[in-house]
């Protein structure tokens, strides 16, 4: 089993990776397959793109955005390639637009208006986060059609993929890495064996496919978007987009914590930084997946303390980011990720449990103390549901990444305490989420047909 540390941190945009990122990758394959298609069959008459949303994309892609997401995608945009710009300026002229151009000789119509469909029937059986692309010929005949799932943290497969897969994600052959551990047990082991550090070895992973060099860019470069993220959230202010006009908190916090910083708790601290992230995820603005962009603000508040706050170096950042990956990895691999598969524990209790094993780990903890931090994160967001208010990553999402983040940090510092030694395995606490998930009700991942989403009333 082998999830590389800059596939689980990606820099896109906001605010979802399952319905924004994920639906943005597929749309752009699918629009690369007509190109390919095109060049081989010379079809006469009009052409028409259609993308059917099914399950919770269906539900809740109105306030994720996953109709802008599939636009751009069809248009030929990344989420990494849209860091830096003005994406609802953009949004604007594509929804002007009627037709996708492939070549001077072929083009296809698209509007998004009306050729993306929200379906609110029963979800593909494989995954609840489907799409179903078709190009269509004049007649309506289809002519090309490929059906995607985005399972989480913006990785995509097509049918024939999921198909296939013995773990909710592709993973490459565990033969070509020297440390090819599945499992937290024999994550322990290995280091017991080897004497190294859970970052160790994920670093000597990690470079049987990149290079040192590229490798340590690319971890650079992942910190310092988080970090640039948690600036732009904490300068910012106003209401975010969307029906329920929620205004940015994060600034007003962090003014208040830098007027009386002797009266400033760790927590509040942390609350700052993690609610700046989540609430430039809401707006759409740049952010990283870590390990998914409705948790996006646990990781960076824990390393953006230490870096800001405790003085960490860049060593520190990088072995935090690998540590915090290694159990991201584990977690993907033996569960899920995806808000729509499990719910919100997947999404930020996987996060705080990243981010609790990546602050143990800097603080000199030893892979047991890393292992038992991060299964204490993880046990104490068991069953958390998924249930955004108005289908919007904002309510109760904005929040929930600070108490992720000082749960995190509390998980860390228990740890440390102990010896590492503790009831519960973090395995079998993976287990218990990916059983919960699996008994939860539909209603309760990422549809707003549950739990808060459905608990406001007019007086």
């Amino acid at each position: 089993m082998f999830i590389g540390v800059l596939e689980l941190f990606k820099i896109g945009i906001g605010p979802s990776s399952s319905h924004t990122v994920g639906p943005m990758v597929a749309a752009r394959d699918f629009a690369a397959r007509i190109g390919r298609y095109l060049a081989g069959h010379r079809v006469h008459g009009a052409m028409r793109v259609r993308c059917t949303l099914k399950g919770s994309l269906a539900y809740t892609g109105k306030g994720h955005a996953t109709d802008r997401a599939i636009a751009l995608g069809l248009h030929g945009h990344t989420p990494a390639g849209l860091a830096d710009s003005d994406v609802d300026g953009l949004i604007a002229q594509l929804w002007q637009s009627e037709r996708l151009t492939f070549d001077a000789d072929a083009a296809v119509d698209f509007v998004p208006a009306s050729d993306i469909v929200f379906d609110r029937g029963d979800p593909l059986p494989e995954h609840p986060n489907g799409m179903v692309f078709v190009l269509c010929d004049a007649a309506g005949k289809a002519l090309l059609e490929e059906t995607y799932f985005s399972i989480g943290g913006g990785f995509v497969n097509t049918l024939s993929e999921i198909g296939d897969l013995v773990a909710p994600i592709k993973t490459q052959p565990v033969a070509a890495f020297p440390y090819p551990f599945d499992s937290a047990a024999s994550m322990l082991q290995m280091a017991t064996d080897s004497g190294l550090s859970i970052a160790t070895m994920k670093l000597a992973n990690e470079h049987e496919r990149e290079a040192p060099e590229a490798l340590d860019r690319g971890l650079d470069a992942v910190w310092q978007a988080m970090r640039r993220c948690v600036d732009n959230g904490l300068r910012a202010s106003g209401d975010l987009p969307g029906a329920l006009r929620l205004p940015r908190r994060a600034r007003g916090l962090h003014e208040q914590l830098l007027d009386d910083p002797a009266n400033a708790t760790v927590n509040d601290w942390l609350c700052a930084y993690a609610m700046a992230v989540n609430e430039e995820n809401a707006a759409g603005h740049m952010v990283v997946t870590a390990p998914t962009n409705g948790a996006a603000g646990v990781i960076p508040a824990l390393l953006y303390n230490r870096v800001v706050r405790e003085h960490g170096s860049a060593q520190d950042v990088r072995t935090f980011l690998l540590t915090a990956a290694a159990i991201g990895g584990i977690i993907k691999h033996r569960s899920s990720i995806s808000g729509a598969e499990v719910g919100c524990q997947g999404e930020v209790g996987s996060a705080a449990a990243m981010a609790a094993a990546g602050l143990c780990a800097v603080r000199g903890g030893t892979p047991a103390q890393i292992e038992n931090a991060a299964e204490i994160a993880l046990e104490h967001h068991l069953g958390m549901t998924c249930d955004p208010v108005n289908g919007l990553v904002q309510v109760p999402c904005i929040e929930r990444n600070g108490f992720g983040a000082i749960k995190a940090h509390t998980a860390a510092s228990l740890a440390l305490h102990g010896s590492g030694e503790h009831y519960m395995p973090l395995d079998a606490c993976i287990a218990a989420m990916q059983q919960t998930g699996l008994e939860m009700s539909h209603k309760f991942k990422e549809t707003s047909l549950g739990g808060l989403a459905v608990s406001m009333t007019e007086c």
